[in-house]
């Protein structure tokens, strides 16, 4: 019927896998790593042998494209839930090897006891035990193989095991490939819904809820295309963000013999030698940041629809527009995973005070900072030596100001229309005075800090920006905030918790605000102990007169007030108690946002 959403049918197990072996139902040749537990196979197989329901399979038609010579292909159907039921099956059915974590290939295999009087205990995973014991059948894979001799199975098995009949046996294992003729649900979606009906289709199917991101349809659509490399690009996609977290996995996909006589094995090589983590991507951030470079656009339904090869104005879909789209994408894939272009972003990024992955909060902030860098190295109105300032300034400007937080595809998407018409420098200016005016240094960071997160912006930023300017941390001249960060140092009380609480502040919210927190080292912190500032700072105050270091290491109070000044903390502190303790929050706020507006001035 025209204008319904879906069709429901009914397959047989068999039918499936061979739908599967036929090109029909598409599994990505590389899928997201096969995640369930091999009980959770054994499980699947149990229900499927005692005719219990195992839930709905769904697929989302390709549509049928027009191609040039004016005949039209028909669409496959993608798999987008039941990926690890199916993958089940393969395994423990048709012997199939998966991939887990780490893109080994592993074989699962089911064993099968039919002389078990506890029905539970039928199925278990193989392991050495079920080699030994004749009672059980290894690996039931065998029994459902085209060439199976059943007649000699029950001969040999018989044999092996005096107590059961001929007759007995030869019904359980009947039984036992039954299981091949159970029917699967399978719910097709039809190709002319949008990414947004098919996203809420699946979440009231899929019992736990679980969301579909637009990379998931579009890694989809990638893999069900080897006419237009799809696959291959899927990949390289997968293999990078692999290796950019785990660089000692090289070993393992230098196994991918295809992989490596393709042109993208060499382009990522160098990430087998790569331990850093300041920008770990994974497939949703790679895809964003290649789709925005190379098309200008943010919004990745709409990368699902170009490489469906939808065109936007006419509503059908050409097999011309397919052709371009996988060029497009292609062309973005390579700059993302050029080794020049992703070190030079990671070095400015860095450059800019955040060297330690735990500065960092917002991934979508950093997609578009690295698409800008990839925009701005080939703009020739931007000097060279001028790209990394330019990036530093707008992803702390996008940091500070949560840019990309609520509503990022449209935001990144104004963005890019705005740079693509006024230019990147013109756009820049107009941005920076409207979000940043003064009142943002004096009133609205001051009270962003107001907080108890320290995983807020504007601490962060904070933190950044002691790291940016080299400052010392807290009455430890030499020993670097930046230094604590990325080993072993951690936020610690300006004014003591258990001071606080012990007199009288012992409300979470107020001890713990991020402005009586400091970066410090973990042998100062204990001297500190729970003494109120004017206890702690007056022994260093009396070091800096007698010069009998006993505290820190700081000897004169020249290198006292320079210390203070490091960590945006006023003087006074060294007179205050408890009852100065709000006093001194406002003054730090104060101190923190100016060194902030000190630091991005100065990127």
């Amino acid at each position: 019927m025209e204008g319904e959403k879906f069709s429901l049918m009914q397959y047989s197990v068999h039918s499936i896998l061979g739908m599967i072996d036929a090109g029909q139902f598409v599994i990505p040749e590389i899928q997201r790593p096969f995640v369930w537990k091999k009980t959770q196979v054994r499980d699947l197989i149990d229900s499927l042998y005692n005719g219990y329901p195992t839930g709905y399979i769904i697929t989302w038609k390709n549509p049928d494209v027009h191609t040039k010579d004016g005949k039209t292909a028909d669409g496959n159907h993608i798999l987008i839930d039941g990926q690890q039921r199916i993958t089940a099956l393969m395994a423990a059915i048709s012997g199939r090897e998966v991939l887990d974590a780490d893109f080994n290939k592993d074989r699962i295999k089911i064993a099968f006891n039919p002389l078990t009087d506890d029905p539970s205990k039928f199925f278990a995973v193989q392991d050495a035990s079920h080699l030994r014991d004749k009672k059980w059948i290894p690996d039931i894979s065998e029994i459902f193989k085209s060439d199976f001799d059943s007649f000699g199975f029950v001969t040999d098995y018989c044999n092996d095991n005096p107590d059961v009949t001929p007759k007995d046996l030869s019904k359980t294992i009947t039984k036992l490939r039954e299981i091949a003729n159970r029917q699967i649900g399978v719910i097709n979606l039809n190709h002319t819904l949008d990414i947004d009906e098919v996203t809420e289709i699946f979440i009231r199917i899929n019992s736990k809820g679980t969301a579909l991101s637009q990379s998931d349809f579009v890694m989809s659509k990638m893999a069900s295309d080897a006419a237009h490399g799809g696959n291959m690009l899927r990949k390289v996609v997968d293999y990078f963000c692999h290796l950019a977290v785990k660089p000692d996995f090289y070993p393992q996909m230098i196994k991918d013999q295809e992989f490596v006589e393709s042109e993208y094995c060499s382009k990522i090589k160098w990430l087998s030698s790569d331990y850093d983590d300041i920008y770990d991507p994974d497939y949703n951030d790679m895809l964003r940041v290649s789709f925005m470079y190379s098309f200008n656009r943010a919004k990745l339904a709409d990368l699902v629809s170009l490489l469906s090869g939808r065109d936007f104005v006419t509503r059908e879909y050409k097999e011309e527009i397919i052709e371009e789209s996988y060029g497009k994408l292609e062309e973005g894939i390579k700059e993302f995973i050029r080794e020049y272009n992703f070190e030079q972003f990671v070095l400015s990024i860095k450059g800019a005070g955040y060297k330690s992955s735990k500065l960092l909060n917002s991934q979508m902030t950093l997609d578009f900072a690295y698409m800008l860098y990839l925009k701005l190295s080939k703009d020739s109105t931007i000097p060279k030596d001028q790209v990394k300032h330019y990036v530093q300034k707008w992803f702390v400007l996008s940091t500070l100001t949560g840019r990309y937080v609520a509503s990022p595809e449209s935001a990144m998407s104004r963005d890019i229309r705005m740079i693509n018409e006024k230019g990147f420098i013109n756009y820049f200016m107009e941005v920076e005075a409207s979000v940043l005016p003064e009142t943002f240094w004096t009133v609205t960071l001051p009270q962003n800090l107001d907080t108890t997160s320290t995983n807020s912006p504007a601490f962060k930023t904070f933190l950044a920006a002691q790291t940016n300017m080299n400052c010392n941390s807290l009455l430890m001249h030499g020993t670097m905030i930046s230094d604590l960060l990325l080993h072993s140092g951690d936020v610690h009380h300006i004014f003591p918790r258990a001071y606080l609480k012990n007199n009288g502040v012992d409300n979470k919210g107020r001890y713990n605000q991020v402005a009586n927190f400091t970066i410090l080292d973990t042998q100062v912190n204990k001297a500190v102990s729970d003494d109120a500032p004017c206890v702690y700072f007056g022994k260093v105050l009396e070091q800096c007169k007698n010069g009998n270091i006993a505290f820190g290491n700081i000897s004169s109070e020249e290198a006292l007030k320079a210390n203070l000044e490091d960590n945006a903390i006023p003087f006074e502190v060294v007179n205050m108690s408890v009852e100065d303790y709000e006093e001194f929050l406002v003054k730090r706020r104060m101190l923190m946002a100016k060194m902030v507006e000190k630091y991005y001035k100065g990127l």
